[in-house]
């Protein structure tokens, strides 16, 4: 991967891409003055439900009020399917590996992560909005040893555009499930039935999602100067993850109080109004 070498796709090229997404959940963003372009940082945020609603969206509004356009790091997963891989790639994201993480940071970039990756992507029935990390604290690892802030974010409403059916508990609990996770190739593929996408309906029987208002909120940036020379101390690690995640969950919980006050109105009516 060569860092130095990309350069974001015009504004009006992604608007172009997200038009009718953009009409259909009316996104809205908060809290960009808390982005200083000119201090690469990490911006760390909650995943949604399938994460190809809320995650371009919010790449496309951070750009649109800030200028800055992080680039974001991938599960392994999404650059070994065909087609999509490259088309991730194209508008900037990467494997997230740490040498792609480290790599990036030396070169004085903006970096996007999901620490939850496709586990937070595959929600189960009672995750909606919750932060799905395990013991990950990579993401804080790579902030503290190149001295970025990170910048929390929150991510609210794609959670609500399905009604999961079937999720990765039921498939794991399942006997057809157990029969397909004897298979060990498979076993591996699906991490034990973590990357098990739920089966779900959004507008009625259909797969259209369901309309929400799709509303993003970045939070006071976080330095790790506390924190340096520690990137390899498990507590320092564990102690700025907790930080970030007390932050973007205080976060949701605002914006789904705000949320729900819009929702009440009506689609057509906060469609109109944002």
């Amino acid at each position: 991967m060569k860092s130095s070498t990309f350069t974001p796709p015009p504004l009006k090229v992604l608007d172009s891409r997200l038009r009718l997404q953009r009409w259909y959940f009316a996104p809205k963003l908060r809290g960009a003055d808390n982005v200083n372009p000119q201090r690469p940082s990490l911006f760390v945020g909650n995943h949604g439900l399938y994460g190809l609603i809320d995650s371009p969206l919010f790449m496309a509004e951070l750009y649109r009020e800030t200028g800055v356009y992080p680039r974001a790091l991938g599960d392994h997963f999404h650059f070994q399917v065909p087609g999509w891989g490259p088309l991730l790639t194209r508008f900037g994201a990467v494997d997230g590996t740490p040498e792609n993480c480290r790599e990036l940071m030396e070169s004085g970039q903006h970096v996007l992560v999901f620490p939850g990756g496709a586990r937070e992507v595959a929600m189960r029935k009672d995750e909606a909005h919750k932060l799905v990390w395990k013991q990950r604290t990579g993401f804080a690892r790579m902030a503290i040893a190149h001295g970025y802030d990170i910048v929390p974010f929150a991510s609210a409403g794609c959670d609500y555009t399905y009604d999961i059916l079937f999720d990765g508990d039921a498939f794991k609990a399942s006997r057809v499930g157990k029969r397909i996770l004897r298979n060990g190739r498979v076993n591996r593929v699906l991490r034990d039935g973590d990357l098990f996408m739920p089966l779900a309906k959004g507008v009625g029987p259909t797969l259209l999602p369901k309309p929400e208002p799709l509303w993003f909120q970045i939070g006071k940036p976080i330095p790790t100067e506390r924190w340096a020379g520690r990137s390899d101390d498990k507590a320092a690690c564990w102690e700025l993850r907790e930080e970030v995640a007390a932050s973007i969950e205080g976060m949701l919980a605002e914006l789904e109080k705000d949320r729900s006050n819009v929702r009440a109105k009506g689609w057509r009516k906060w469609l109109l109004s944002r």
